[in-house]
């Protein structure tokens, strides 16, 4: 391995993959504008996710032929949400109630920081030092791995993605797909530097997929029989029968689950349905809409540990209860839909501003439409204070919502949460829910800026006078006006306003003016009668 590492080849490789490292971490220390300007100057990664999201959005319309059906469909799925979520804190008691029977242990988390601790805790009292983990953007949003390696445990990812996410110290840069960001001569110098073979070797570089994946399910494996404890997400968990479901592809999910003495799911509290009835049109959803597949490799169902009889599974399984805002979510008027979301990333997939800055861009677990909605909103991540710039990353093109299998209103929420960003103080203190950093955005020079437009366009004197004063004085306009110039140039008003041109060519300028043009003369009627 020694003499392996000290090969010019394989210096030059590790150089460029620390390279890659560098460049992520200062992006992600820079604010929203800045990481967007980078990404778009990043041709590689362009490039990577213009790919992907065709390849994708290509996949999703082959499993959706029949456009009735798909809405048909989407119908159903956004009913089976709102059900829920109509119920959620009576549900969320049977949910409890009904895990406990079933021999499960529930804890519930009002903050990232309270969730960190309860894991760290049942970790102590095991006597635990090593974590697999199976996907879950809910231990991304409260970053456990890193709570948890600052007291000495050790994380490994087994998700094929994420596990290459976390060699490369990177995050996540897509929730279903989280390496999508790489192409395969990145993730090939990634592993042929960075992962090592059970027997301690620089693992092979290739750039075949099944030698790829061969390779890290090698040394994923011995990792999951040395590992004290198993974590994974879950993706519905069912009130009336105290079950955990969970979907996946590699088998990882399950792996994490069985093998470990402990088991510890991590959720959302919006995740709850109240039976299984609930779950067939969700279940149909969420793989078409995410990968374009009729159904995933794994539907995993836990209700319970292992029984006396049983000869394998977990001693313990606890499930831990996210709150992180999503209380106040249930609770907004306007934001509630919010918490329809089942994380199938297609919103992403079909947006063209997550298409050409990628995930990274936006400085969240959660990236896209439904980043820009779920983030602002969540208790740690500094509300819109922080996360005002990523509000505004959209076109309100409105594939989003055209896309979302459970018709989030994802458009309406943005600017909902855009208006709450540049609320005024008179809007913030009215006694109603309001998102954390609500105003923070307000700027006086575009409130008056507005407000003069609003007064222009309520009289038809002073707009004709100002749109008058324009076009004779477009030659002392500015060539440049930031920010609206930055990407684009500059528009020149035309010489003649469209009233002056209107009525050059006779045109009627008012309602009263067609009337009269329309109606006879007396000299005309006369005429006709004699």
């Amino acid at each position: 391995m020694s003499e392996l590492r000290n090969q010019p080849e394989f210096i030059e490789l590790t150089e460029v993959v620390d390279r890659e490292e560098h460049e992520f971490a200062d992006m992600a220390a820079r604010h929203f504008k800045a990481r967007a300007k980078m990404a778009l100057e990043n041709d590689t990664l362009r490039a990577s996710f213009r790919g992907a999201s065709d390849f994708l959005m290509a996949k999703r319309r082959s499993v959706f032929p029949d456009e009735e059906m798909l809405q048909a469909l989407r119908d159903r799925g956004e009913a089976a949400r709102q059900r829920s979520l109509q119920d959620l804190p009576d549900l969320l008691e049977l949910l409890e109630q009904n895990l406990i029977a079933n021999g499960i242990q529930v804890h519930w988390a009002e903050t990232a920081q309270q969730a960190n601790q309860i894991i760290h805790d049942i970790m102590v009292a095991n006597n635990a030092r090593s974590v697999v983990k199976g996907k879950s953007m809910v231990s991304e949003e409260i970053e456990l791995n890193h709570y948890l390696e600052a007291r000495g445990i050790e994380c490994l990812e087994s998700d094929m993605g994420e596990y290459l996410v976390q060699l490369a110290k990177e995050a996540p840069s897509h929730i279903v797909m989280p390496v999508i960001h790489k192409n395969k001569q990145q993730i090939a110098r990634l592993m042929h530097t960075r992962a090592t073979t059970p027997d301690g070797e620089a693992v092979p570089y290739s750039e075949d997929v099944d030698d790829l994946i061969g390779n890290a399910r090698a040394i994923l494996r011995q990792k999951f029989r040395q590992a004290d404890v198993g974590i994974s997400g879950v993706n519905m968990a069912i009130a009336e029968t105290g079950t955990l479901l969970l979907v996946e592809n590699e088998g990882n999910g399950r792996m994490s689950t069985t093998v470990p003495p402990v088991h510890i799911a991590i959720t959302g509290i919006e995740k709850v349905v109240r039976s299984l009835s609930d779950v067939p049109e969700l279940l149909t959803l969420l793989p078409r809409s995410a990968t374009g597949q009729i159904i995933t490799t794994y539907v995993n169902m836990i209700s319970g540990p292992r029984k006396a009889e049983e000869p394998d599974g977990p001693e313990q399984v606890h499930l831990v209860l996210l709150d992180n805002g999503r209380s106040k979510m249930f609770n907004h008027p306007d934001l509630k839909p919010t918490l329809q979301c089942i994380r199938c990333g297609a919103c992403m997939n079909h947006c063209p501003v997550y298409a050409r800055i990628g995930g990274h861009a936006y400085g969240s677990t959660y990236p896209g439409p439904i980043g820009q909605v779920v983030t602002p909103q969540l208790d740690s991540s500094g509300g819109l204070g922080v996360h005002a710039d990523m509000v505004n990353a959209c076109s309100l093109n409105g594939a989003c919502g055209e896309a979302c299998p459970v018709r989030i209103p994802l458009p309406d929420l943005i600017r909902k949460l855009r208006a709450e960003a540049n609320a005024p103080v008179t809007v913030q203190h009215d006694g109603k829910p309001h998102v954390n950093g609500s105003g923070s955005h307000r700027s006086l020079a575009e409130s008056l800026i507005w407000q003069g437009w609003s007064q222009l366009h309520r009289h038809s004197a002073l707009y004709r006078l100002t749109t008058t004063a324009i076009t004779k004085g477009r030659v002392l306009m500015p060539s440049k006006l930031s920010p609206w110039t930055n990407t684009r140039v500059m528009p020149k008003p035309a010489a003649s306003s469209l009233h002056q041109l209107a009525k050059k060519a006779g045109v009627p300028s008012s309602a009263a003016d067609i009337k009269t043009a329309q109606t006879p003369d007396a000299t005309d009627n006369r005429e006709g009668k004699s």
